[in-house]
């Protein structure tokens, strides 16, 4: 499947669901094709990637909790079946998995309500902020509260900076004031967020598919957000975490956590 028919299922997939009355929204790599077009050479090159390479070969959608109950027969329905393996895994994950019946190559993960990864991300009254997928600041925090960042996430971080700017709010910004607010209160997802901007200005310096203009304005845009970040007012309950430092553990194992025994 190329990427644009990848996109093509995943947004009717989100239609679909809106058609049953269950906010649906997309995660992932392939959200952030969707909001990058204009960038998908760059972000092939970025990743050394032919055109005959497969650019998706999953999909991560999220919804919420209360729409459990109505996940599996809307994509039995939608020629989506459960796999009946996953079931353990659906308690294990907090999630559910579908396997498209025509392709068992193709994984479909819906999240319920959180990304629960090294951090937290909690989408409660967020999903309807864009469409088809999650808003732009939950995109880059799928990236920046990863502990163990590797250079594909940093790439991909690095396309959606490139794409949008940094603002007030949500519309077609990333929302710079949110996630501000959001690591205000948490000092683990402030430290591994604030630590992997650093890296992505940092590595993106480095590339040379990117052009000095480009590594200019990555760096522009994680300054401004690194600004939203410090100026914004920190919880008491971030301060006594903040005496503490990384000398204690603030981030999930996420091998342990979905690991299996």
């Amino acid at each position: 499947m190329s990427a644009e028919e990848f996109i093509k299922s995943a947004t009717a997939l989100v239609e679909a669901a809106q058609q049953q009355r269950i906010v649906l929204r997309i995660m992932g790599a392939v959200a952030f094709r969707i909001h990058t077009p204009d960038l998908a050479d760059l972000h092939k090159r970025l990743n050394r990637l032919d055109n005959a390479s497969a650019e998706f070969t999953d999909l991560d959608l999220v919804t919420y909790g209360k729409f459990s109950s109505k996940l599996e027969p809307f994509f039995t329905n939608i020629g989506y079946p459960a796999d009946e393996n996953a079931k353990y895994q659906v308690h294990l994950w907090a999630q559910r998995q579908f396997y498209h019946e025509n392709s068992g190559r193709l994984t479909i993960d819906v999240f319920l309500d959180k990304l629960e990864m090294s951090h937290t991300i909690d989408f409660k009254d967020r999903l309807e902020l864009d469409n088809p997928t999650i808003p732009l600041a939950e995109l880059l925090l799928e990236k920046t509260q990863i502990v163990q960042i590797n250079e594909k996430d940093v790439k991909d971080a690095i396309i959606l900076l490139l794409g949008h700017d940094i603002g007030d709010d949500d519309a077609n910004h990333i929302n710079g004031r949110y996630i501000a607010s959001l690591l205000a209160n948490d000092w683990g997802l402030w430290y591994t967020t604030t630590m992997n901007l650093d890296k992505i200005r940092v590595l993106s310096s480095k590339y040379d598919q990117l052009s000095d203009d480009e590594k200019s304005e990555v760096e522009r845009k994680v300054g401004k957000l690194r600004k939203y970040v410090d100026d914004y007012s920190k919880t008491t309950r971030w301060k006594i975490r903040d005496r503490i430092g990384p000398k204690r553990k603030w981030y999930r194992d996420v091998e342990e956590r979905y690991g299996t025994e």
